[in-house]
């Protein structure tokens, strides 16, 4: 496993000098819960770790970064937000860019989408040859679709589109349903319309 995730706010509290805020404003309040149930429930099974510090007291900290305007919020040390209550879309996918990078993947996996045939023709590929997996439907699951775009965008570089499927055997990056075709050794898929799915063997059409 890999070091835990540390979400760091700076939020308005806190003392400087003569001046002194002992309740926290109402957006950092928010900002708070949100984050508490974002790693309750979207964040659920990633090591995520709060640390909530009073930006009054620690101004400074967060300034070279950009964070002047609490609440500031930052994800392995980098700004996500600040000035407004946060986005919980944003911070899911913050966390899950930095869980990915420092957690390699392991096992079979398929990154894809029900509208795509190359996806069904992936999945039947697998099947074929008898290969458990876990498969992600990245347009219904947020989730998936962030950890798909941390994981394959370092590979395939930054101005490279990602397309669906993404594949993953043995922990190690395939790529969509033709290297993996070519990785197993298998024959061409012929769609079968009858199983809404592709089907190897030979005849079927």
């Amino acid at each position: 496993m890999g070091n835990p995730v540390t979400v760091t706010v700076f939020r308005w509290a806190g003392a400087w000098g003569p001046f002194k805020v002992n309740i926290p404003c109402g957006e950092c309040s928010l900002t708070r819960d949100v984050i508490e149930d974002c790693i309750a429930t979207d964040l659920a099974g990633i090591d995520v770790e709060l640390d909530l510090r009073d930006w009054l007291t620690e101004w400074w900290k967060p300034l070279p970064k950009g964070g002047w305007h609490a609440p500031i919020v930052l994800v392995d040390g980098t700004i996500i937000s600040q000035g407004r209550a946060l986005n919980r879309g944003v911070l899911t996918q913050a966390v899950i860019e930095a869980a990915a990078t420092d957690t390699p993947l392991e096992g079979n996996h398929i990154f894809g989408k029900e509208t795509c045939p190359h996806c069904v023709r992936a999945k039947g590929y697998l099947a074929e040859a008898g290969i458990a997996n876990r498969y992600y439907d990245v347009v219904k699951e947020p989730r998936a679709l962030y950890e798909m775009l941390a994981r394959v965008k370092p590979i395939i570089g930054p101005k490279t589109p990602v397309t669906v499927p993404q594949i993953w055997i043995d922990g190690k990056y395939v790529g969509g349903a033709d290297e993996l075709k070519e990785v197993l050794g298998l024959a061409e898929v012929v769609p079968n319309p009858d199983r809404g799915q592709c089907s190897l063997s030979p005849g079927r059409g």
